[in-house]
């Protein structure tokens, strides 16, 4: 896909630990040897049904690579996601999304993200959801992000705590067909100001903007 028909595509996110890119096929076959490795090992599971990284060989690769595709192609004013490739010293470590539904009206964005297993550890995962939050909150103008996290998924939960979210409750969603409870989380545009870096870079968001209906 030519970039300069898909804005989104442009857009980088600048930290110094990590970059974030457009998710490029280019980049998307880079990090497809990590899928085919597997980044949903171990215990306990974090991510909720229906998730392709749970799937086998080449099932999987195909699957995450469509919903990919499939994301790109169903932007639309009540729903979008942009997916990014996070990059450290120029090497592909995982994927960074941002996703806002009915994002005009309520300046609201939630977020996905998954590290390759030797990328954690580092503190990448609040460094990459910190670039992610820069974007909504300076690029696109949100007023509130969500996230949710199984209870038992310690890291996820931490990141969210440290970064100024605050309880929002708690939910149910299945993990390999089994329930579990979500624990859930809200950071408030002021909260992030308190917090907000000096030392993020922002890359090609006023051509992304309009590309999502954002208006103003």
């Amino acid at each position: 896909m030519s970039l300069d028909l898909y804005p989104p595509l442009n857009v980088r996110v600048i930290t110094p630990t990590l970059e974030l890119h457009g998710a490029t096929d280019e980049l998307l076959a880079r990090l497809l040897l990590l899928v085919r490795a597997g980044v949903a090992g171990g215990s306990p599971d974090v991510f909720d049904d229906p998730m392709s990284l749970y799937e086998d060989n080449p099932v999987r690769e195909r699957r995450w690579l469509q919903s990919i595709w499939r994301g790109r192609g169903t932007v639309r004013p009540e729903q979008w996601r942009l997916y990014f490739v996070v990059m450290v010293d120029g090497k592909a470590v995982g994927m960074q999304d941002v996703l806002g539904n009915n994002f005009d009206d309520f300046r609201t964005v939630s977020t996905f993200s998954w590290l390759a297993p030797g990328a954690r550890g580092r503190g990448l995962g609040r460094e990459m959801r910190a670039a992610i939050l820069h974007l909504a909150f300076e690029g696109f103008g949100a007023a509130e992000a969500t996230s949710e996290a199984f209870f038992d998924n310690v890291a996820s939960n931490r990141v969210s705590e440290v970064l100024g979210y605050q309880p929002d409750g708690t939910d149910w969603a299945t993990r390999r067909g089994e329930p579990a409870v979500l624990n859930r989380w809200r950071l408030g545009r002021q909260d992030w100001a308190r917090n907000r870096r000096s030392d993020i870079d922002l890359i090609g968001v006023e051509e992304c903007r309009p590309v999502l209906f954002i208006q103003h």
